[in-house]
């Protein structure tokens, strides 16, 4: 388990999207190394590869195209790999049903996602931060849920 830096993997169609994570990534006190994936399928491929780098953190865009993010939850939830993996959902309008469900699928995080860059800035800043204590001190991820 590396403690230097979080490896973090961004699931989304949208570049613009991606750029924002990839900056407001650098702009945070944490060390991330971020991998960008723009469908469900290449996600999953490269997760599923014996000599992916499974990462601490998976951002997955929630209304994706093709292989969705609940398909991709699921998928990953079913793999015993990815036990140590946070799941994080994400969208710019997700209904609380869709919340619910997002939580029972698995998701460990679902956010939605604020019209301004700073509001995304720290909601991102809240997500980074407390996967790095997690992920710096060992505790158990298996029960760890948070709506933002």
């Amino acid at each position: 388990m590396n403690k230097e830096f979080l490896n973090v993997i961004v699931a989304d169609d949208d570049e613009n999207t991606l750029t924002f994570f990839k900056n407001i990534f650098k702009e945070l006190k944490i060390s991330t190394k971020v991998q960008c994936f723009n469908n469900g399928k290449d996600l999953m491929k490269y997760l599923h590869n014996a000599d992916a780098f499974i990462p601490e953190i998976v951002f997955i865009k929630y209304d994706f195209p093709g292989k969705d993010s609940m398909e991709c939850i699921e998928e990953i939830k079913s793999d015993l790999k990815f036990n140590n993996m946070v799941t994080a959902i994400y969208g710019d309008q997700i209904s609380e049903t869709e919340i619910e469900d997002i939580f029972v699928k698995g998701a460990n995080i679902c956010m939605r996602k604020p019209d301004t860059y700073e509001g995304f800035k720290k909601i991102l800043a809240e997500v980074i931060a407390i996967n790095w204590q997690y992920h710096t001190s060992g505790l158990n991820k298996e029960n760890f849920i948070l709506k933002l």
